[in-house]
């Protein structure tokens, strides 16, 4: 069955460009002009995936983000010409799964769904259940809990987490991590993962800024401590 994917973007003939590439992928598409019209669309019509725009007329792409992060994990995809990394780490600590700048490469784009649209779906791990202390991570069934409490984490945070436990005490450099859960560096930067790190402390360490489990290797990068039950 082909996913719904809805893609956010004032700019009409950018909003026809993508729908025509994801039509032509195999994906249906819904599009919305403006922030209320994606909210609307967004409620009514539950899409696997979200294509959006950061500065749109009403209501902008991250107070959009924000409000989807309310109640979902759905993958979300920001396209935008803001460019600057400050809004480049707003949109990924709000939650993005991914960014790319405009002017972009249609079939870049639709190579990026189709990456996000995998590890939502669990990306072909295999059946296995990682226990760290308090921590469970459950690769079948893509859920992580912290002392039996659900935690919900987008698919890019659940595809980096994941990748880290199964090699604990191994250090990755942010590109490889990077490599890793965009399948290449394009268009990235070390604080996509930063980003993304960040996230994930906030929701699965007791304290955040002393992490138990995600480690900082100064001038290197990150690693996962403690052992696998």
């Amino acid at each position: 069955m082909s996913k719904r994917i809805l893609v956010v973007e004032d700019d009409r003939e950018i909003a026809i460009l993508v729908r025509d590439y994801l039509v032509r992928a195999g994906f249906h598409i819904d599009v919305a002009y403006t922030g209320i019209q994606a909210l609307d669309l967004y409620q009514r019509n539950k899409p696997s995936l979200i294509v959006l725009d950061l500065m749109l007329p009403e209501i902008d792409g991250l107070d959009i983000a924000r409000r989807v992060r309310k109640d979902s994990d759905i993958p979300i995809i920001v396209l935008t010409a803001r460019s600057s990394e400050a809004d480049r780490v707003s949109g990924l600590e709000l939650g993005a799964d991914d960014y790319i700048s405009k002017p972009f490469s249609p079939r870049e784009l639709v190579a990026r769904v189709r990456a996000v649209l995998r590890r939502s779906e669990g990306g072909g791990l295999k059946p296995a259940v990682i226990h760290v202390g308090p921590v469970v991570i459950d690769l079948e069934r893509h859920a992580v809990a912290v002392h039996g409490r659900p935690i919900e984490l987008t698919p890019t945070e659940f595809d980096l987490l994941s990748f880290l436990a199964q090699h604990p005490g191994r250090v990755y450099t942010r590109l490889q991590l990077l490599e890793h859960v965009q399948g290449s560096t394009h268009e990235s930067f070390e604080r996509t993962i930063d980003a993304h790190i960040k996230n994930l402390r906030h929701k699965i360490e007791a304290d955040p800024k002393n992490p138990d489990y995600i480690m900082t290797v100064h001038g290197v990068g990150y690693k996962f401590q403690g052992a696998q039950k």
